[in-house]
């Protein structure tokens, strides 16, 4: 796990999706079906995930999908489940691709090639 300096206490549904590798709709449902996962939710209603929300997370993930436990069968082995003391570690999300550097040269030529075209056009319409 990537250590930034500052730990992040909550996480959106959205940064959990990404960092769990799930859909935000299996996160709703798995919250019917394990009553131990109950993230709490802001003033504006909006899920907010801990570090401790997003390991259980990831271990009925784990009984669920690389396991191949049904549901109820992950909600026998949850029962028994404790989650490991809180590390401190920033968690990482998954499948980001890294943000792309645009140097600017190409984005001053792609201005001029803009402006170009749009004169050409101007003087068309003109005539």
């Amino acid at each position: 796990m990537k250590h930034t300096g500052i730990k992040k206490l909550y996480y959106s549904i959205s940064e959990v999706s990404k960092i769990t590798g799930l859909e935000q709709y299996v996160l709703r449902y798995w919250e019917t079906e394990f009553p131990e996962l109950k993230p709490a939710k802001n003033r504006a209603g909006n899920r907010i995930y801990t570090n401790k929300d997003i390991k259980l997370i990831m271990h009925i993930r784990q009984l669920l999908r690389d396991e191949k436990y049904t549901i109820e069968g992950a909600k026998q082995v949850m029962k028994e489940f404790q989650p490991e003391p809180d590390g401190g570690e920033q968690l990482e999300l998954l499948n980001v691709p890294p943000k792309k550097k645009i140097q600017d040269e190409e984005i001053r030529k792609d201005l001029v090639e803009m402006k170009e075209f749009m004169e050409e056009l101007l003087i068309k319409l003109e005539k």
